[in-house]
């Protein structure tokens, strides 16, 4: 059940690109704070349905709370401000480096390379669905937007492993993201010029973001990285951007192209050499 949690963690986390269009006027930190207060807000609405205290103390460690904000705050603001300085899709490419990063760290000894061989490959599905029919071309004149891409890899990557060897309570999610709230709230006065005359939609938009792909996912992963088939997860990962292609397709927003088919196969390919079991040693008398 814990792994099917993080499947659906992966599915919200395809629907970003779509409501991202719904919501591409906003101002990205205000976005990002919006939508983390409506994550922190969850379980304040769970506990009033179940009839529980609304406020308890959170069980984080000083470390835990240190990684899950550099996790959670850490990975959207060096991705917002790689796009400030380099394309977005080199930019999308690079960071998607940490399903492989990931696949390494839950890999045991002997299925390490496994795991390097089936992670590359879907690596290189992705690169199918972000690059599509486009140029790629690193330039030097974009080196910080890559670095602080890498940076989001390595953060995003860390951060999922360290999920799976935490002991926080799930809950604890919310307290999280309240902090990430507040810092994306300030990093939006610093950065970025306010405005609340939201439409509708993107009202509508911002509501399921927050219980989505930017809020109640979290809280899924949270639970699969720490009770689920974390192999699994970290290979289907690489899924992300196929998913959104194809919603997007679905939507009327991007066009059906080979490349999707092609990446699959990749991604599943790859997900199968990196969770093949290993032979058990036969006993010689």
């Amino acid at each position: 059940m814990a792994t099917l949690y993080g499947f659906m963690a992966i599915g919200l986390w395809g629907t970003l690109a779509l409501l991202g269009t719904i919501t591409a006027n906003i101002p990205a930190f205000q976005l990002l704070s919006l939508c983390f207060s409506i994550s922190a807000v969850i379980i304040v609405i769970k506990r009033i349905a179940i009839k529980k205290p609304i406020f308890t103390k959170p069980s984080l460690t000083l470390t835990q709370w240190l990684l899950g904000i550099i996790g959670l705050f850490g990975f959207h603001f060096c991705y917002f401000m790689a796009l400030k300085f380099a394309p977005v899709i080199e930019v999308s490419l690079i960071v998607y480096l940490w399903p492989l990063l990931l696949a390494t760290l839950v890999a045991n000894k002997q299925s390490r390379f496994r795991a390097l061989i089936g992670g590359s490959l879907g690596f290189i599905g992705i690169a199918f669905i972000i690059v599509g029919n486009g140029d790629l071309t690193l330039n030097s004149e974009y080196r910080i937007g890559y670095l602080l891409a890498a940076i989001c890899a390595i953060i995003w990557g860390c951060y999922s492993w360290f999920l799976s060897t935490s002991d926080n309570e799930v809950e604890d999610i919310a307290w999280l993201s309240a902090a990430v709230a507040l810092l994306a709230l300030s990093a939006h006065w610093q950065f970025e010029t306010s405005h609340w005359n939201f439409s509708l939609s993107e009202w509508g938009g911002i509501l399921l973001l927050g219980l989505g792909p930017v809020g109640g996912a979290f809280y899924l992963w949270d639970v699969a990285l720490k009770k689920g088939n974390q192999q699994l997860l970290a290979s289907l990962s690489f899924s992300t951007p196929l998913i959104s292609s194809i919603i997007l397709a679905i939507a009327g927003f991007n066009a059906w192209s080979v490349n999707i088919v092609i990446a699959l196969a990749l991604i599943l390919i790859g997900a199968l050499i990196a969770n093949m079991k290993d032979k058990p040693a036969t006993i010689k008398v």
